[in-house]
């Protein structure tokens, strides 16, 4: 049996019964574990057991209506219209590599954007409270970023509301 591709990408299995077999831990999984593994940056190909088709897209799918269903909506009802759309039409072909130039611009665009509101406010008085902006902003934006590190959604809270903390106690001190 083999447990990952020579480019290091794991072996996911989906048996009838729709159970999921990791085949490099030689366990089963869920969708959130494939989420998970999404998160972290690890490349996996799910292949049914019976066919041996690659049925990775159909499986990223069904994860994203998960989290949808969850009320973790990113993607607007507008924007899925306009995709729907586009099934059948002549440009559909061009849509996939699109919208991975879009993500990518969008990754870029958000390290610049750190980058420089590190940069702006390097030596002034603001300097702390910027820190603290970026922190916040990093927090919220972490849905589109890898995770290694798995805290929990109270942990995460009781950080933000810390740091709200301090920056009203900064702004008061200010004022």
């Amino acid at each position: 049996m083999k447990k990952s591709t020579d480019d290091g990408v794991v072996i996911i299995k989906k048996y009838a019964n729709r159970r999921l077999y990791n085949t490099e831990t030689s366990s089963y999984i869920t969708l959130e574990h494939l989420a998970a593994m999404t998160r972290e940056g690890r490349d996996f190909k799910v292949i049914d057991a019976k066919t041996e088709d690659d049925i990775t897209h159909n499986v990223l799918t069904q994860i994203i209506m998960e989290e949808e269903s969850r009320g973790q909506t990113m993607l607007p009802v507008n924007f899925l219209r306009q995709l729907i759309a586009m099934y059948g039409d002549s440009m559909q072909a061009m849509v996939p590599d699109y919208l991975e130039a879009s993500m990518a611009g969008f990754r870029r665009n958000q390290a610049q954007f750190k980058s420089a509101v590190e940069g702006a406010f390097a030596h002034s008085p603001f300097a702390e409270i910027a820190k603290r902006n970026m922190e916040m902003f990093e927090a919220a934006t972490s849905a589109f970023k890898p995770r290694a590190d798995a805290k929990s959604k109270d942990e995460e809270i009781a950080e933000l509301k810390a740091q709200l903390a301090e920056l009203q106690a900064k702004i008061d001190k200010l004022a």
